[in-house]
């Protein structure tokens, strides 16, 4: 038998309706029409699918396991072509996110919270572990968007910018440096910096201040989770060099001072990272537009804690 899915559809409109006449009013075609594809299926089965003395129509013991089919098989196709339509109108798709920046938590989760309520249907991850090999797994198409405050020049790569934001010091209100009204490069050369566990290259502190200046600290402690970086520069056991987005809420907080690196000030931007052609998928556009938004709101709120 050649089973085609209009033949399943057939089967379950003519059960559900209970004659011929209805059902294809139903799928929209013809009662001689359907009455051609019944008889032409009945040919290929061999056997008689209803039994055509009865009112309402009924289907016979074959044509019941063929509706059992159609009741399985069915479901299924409309369930894809559902999901087909939702990805060409970008209701869902997929989003996997690769993180270089590694505070980037502190305000990706309040974005992510805000685009699983408008974007219920898209399937959300971020991935850390590709941290470092960020970029070449979103040309693999591994992930979807690599958050990073270093863009490259990249065929099929568009570098979308989010926000600027400036790598502020950190110490405890005891420590010496907290008389300074900013701090520079030499002033690493006697201190503990506490950072966060990734390269040197990826951290501002090194690649915007110290590198160039050829000053090393005293020591390098590194440290998973912000708040415990947090800890221990309040225990005044170490400085350390943050954005202004993760220093918000101990800005104006007794235990600390928060100062700028170089009189001038230190800027960074940050980018998202996404294939050419996806970056304007409708799902896409939103999250970039809640990534631009809700780091600033949120440094408005620090700024009048």
């Amino acid at each position: 038998m050649h089973i085609e899915f209009r033949h399943l559809r057939t089967i379950r409109a003519i059960h559900a309706a209970g004659g011929l006449a209805r059902a294809a009013d139903v799928l929209n075609i013809t009662q001689s029409a359907l009455s051609h594809q019944v008889k032409g299926l009945e040919e290929q089965a061999g056997v008689e699918l209803f039994v055509r003395r009865s009112k309402p129509l009924k289907l016979s013991s074959a044509g019941k396991r063929l509706l059992a089919l159609a009741e399985k098989v069915l479901p299924e196709l409309e369930a894809m072509e559902d999901d087909f339509r939702n990805l060409r109108s970008g209701k869902s798709g997929r989003l996997h996110i690769a993180i270089e920046c590694h505070a980037c938590f502190e305000w990706l989760f309040p974005v992510l919270e805000e685009f699983r309520k408008a974007w219920p249907d898209v399937d959300v991850d971020i991935r850390p572990g590709l941290a470092f090999d960020a970029l070449p797994a979103l040309a693999r198409e591994e992930v979807d968007l690599v958050v990073s405050s270093d863009p490259e020049d990249l065929a099929d790569v568009t570098f979308s910018p989010l926000f600027d934001y400036e790598p502020v010091f950190v110490a405890s209100a005891q420590h010496p440096l907290a008389a300074k009204s900013y701090v520079e490069a030499e002033d690493f050369r006697d201190e503990l910096l506490i950072t966060y566990p990734v390269e040197r290259s990826r951290l501002d502190v090194f690649s915007e201040l110290l590198t160039p200046a050829k000053v090393e600290p005293r020591g390098v402690r590194q440290v998973e989770l912000t708040a415990v970086i947090l800890l221990l520069v309040a225990s005044n056991r170490g400085v350390a060099v943050l954005p202004d987005w993760v220093v918000r809420e101990v800005r104006y907080h007794s235990d600390y001072v928060t100062r700028p690196v170089t009189k001038a000030g230190l800027s960074k931007r940050l980018y998202a990272a996404t294939r050419s052609d996806e970056t304007t998928k409708p799902f896409m556009a939103h999250l970039l537009k809640l990534a631009r938004r809700i780091p600033m709101q949120l440094q408005r709120q620090g700024s009048v804690s």
